[in-house]
């Protein structure tokens, strides 16, 4: 059809009404917390676009498939209907469920890395550098030039430097034992990696004899970036596309709770027999039984359709234009943001909006919770507080300052969006008054998710 709106390809068939508040109790909520969003209360927000990850809604399949759920604890029904979903797309050997993927993370890490390793990415997210960085491992950073320059627009901001990866594989290879892929890039905006780059990085992996992982929990988004904007892909169908991204790699670490559509749960999926042996070992140790690794058997059912609906065209055509829609009304008001717009959410470049506040001072801690206390909107930080501490206690600013307003899945409307933009501008028109921050407690490692902060005068 000719038309320009882009509808929500579903229907609602149940609601849950949402709490309004006043900027009073949004003030007083947010000092309780310690200034920080994330120990907020959740229904004293209203919009909440903290995470993308295990907030969307699932459909009616995966409702109905959770009544099929085989709850043995051993050698589950549901456990090969979620392996043969996982191995029908990415054509791996060993699938190892776990409750979510940071425990694949663990697992994966824990099993293979010696302290003094290294671990190149694109780049690495929160939970995997933390999960590297407490085997006394580095993870290090090498996406392209492009991808750290918010205003640049380019279409694949993920990829990975591949002049850069020779060099460290050529240096320092005796001490890399895998070579990891984000995609598509959390921490670079959600920035896809091309077809192109990543058949780059399998041929440096096969001249250096070194793995190729994916953290591969938005590979369907990341597939639908690459079927429409990569020369020679548009015919493609996103789960061919997948199945070509997930075969040259030799391994993922999942979150399902990304583009598995569901609420919790995840894998860790590989071709390596003695490293899933070892994974498995690890498994039974701290999460269960590798037929269902901390996972409910109608949560393994509600995972293995959800792989099935996020390859979609109708689905992820809606995805990335509700992300695209939100971009372009704050764009339009000349809202700095990293361009072009991610998968899975709009990123403001909050270091750009608020020059006036260094980076040790937090301007995208001050920017979210200005978006709070104004609007009800919970937005989530993605700069020096989150990756500024290193493992040896020093502190230095993050390479770039983000908020991100990742947007649930099939969860919020137009209206909720359309107001989303209008508490952005609303915020940025207050910008000159906003202050910065400074840390009263934190611990030592993921600190976003727990530290408290108080107003600097």
């Amino acid at each position: 059809m000719h038309f320009k709106t882009i509808i929500e390809p579903f229907r609602i068939k149940s609601v849950e009404p949402i709490k309004t508040t006043t900027r009073e109790q949004r003030v007083k909520a947010l000092a309780g917390a310690g200034n920080n969003v994330f120990l907020l209360h959740a229904e004293d927000v209203l919009i909440d676009l903290l995470t993308d990850s295990g907030t969307g809604a699932m459909s009616s399949a995966q409702w109905g498939a959770l009544m099929q759920g085989d709850e043995s604890y051993a050698g589950s029904r549901s456990f090969y209907r979620f392996r043969d979903v996982v191995q029908s797309l990415t054509g791996f050997k060993h699938v190892i469920p776990t409750h979510q993927g940071r425990a694949a993370e663990r697992i994966l890490f824990h099993s293979i890395l010696k302290e003094g390793d290294v671990v190149p990415n694109n780049n690495h997210f929160d939970t995997t550098r933390a999960n590297i960085e407490v085997e006394g491992a580095e993870a290090l950073d090498l996406v392209i030039p492009e991808g750290r320059v918010p205003s640049l627009v380019h279409p694949f901001k993920g990829n990975v430097d591949l002049v850069a990866l020779e060099r460290l594989l050529g240096e320092r290879g005796e001490h890399i034992p895998l070579v990891m892929v984000t995609v598509t890039n959390n921490s670079g905006g959600g920035q896809p990696v091309s077809l192109e780059n990543l058949r780059g990085v399998r041929a440096l992996c096969d001249q250096f004899g070194k793995p190729l992982f994916l953290d591969a929990c938005r590979f369907a988004e990341n597939s639908w970036f690459i079927k429409s904007r990569e020369p020679g892909q548009s015919h493609r169908a996103p789960r061919e596309i997948a199945r070509e991204m997930f075969s040259l790699a030799d391994g993922c670490t999942m979150s399902a709770k990304k583009d598995g559509l569901a609420n919790i749960g995840g894998f860790l999926a590989m071709n390596d027999d003695a490293w899933a042996e070892k994974a498995r070992n690890l498994l039974i140790l701290t999460e269960g039984f590798p037929t269902y690794g901390g996972l409910a058997g109608y949560d393994l059912e509600a995972i293995a359709t959800g792989l099935e609906e996020v390859v979609e065209e109708a689905y992820l055509h809606y995805r990335i234009r509700s992300t695209e829609y939100l971009a372009e009304k704050v764009l339009a008001a000349d809202v700095p943001i990293i361009r072009p717009p991610g998968g899975h959410a709009v990123y403001i470049d909050a270091r750009a909006l608020l020059p006036h506040i260094p980076p040790l001072e937090y301007p995208g801690i001050a920017l979210v919770n200005a978006l709070y206390v104004e609007a009800g909107v919970r937005g989530v930080e993605i700069g020096t507080v989150m990756f500024g501490l290193h493992p040896d206690g020093t502190e230095t600013p993050g390479a770039m300052d983000l908020v991100r307003l990742a947007i649930p899945r099939r969860v919020y409307t137009q209206s909720h969006i359309d107001y989303v933009a209008e508490a952005v501008l609303y915020v940025a028109g207050l910008k000159k008054e906003l202050r910065g921050l400074r840390i009263v407690s934190a611990p030592k490692a993921l600190r976003h998710f727990t530290a408290r902060f108080e107003p600097l005068l």
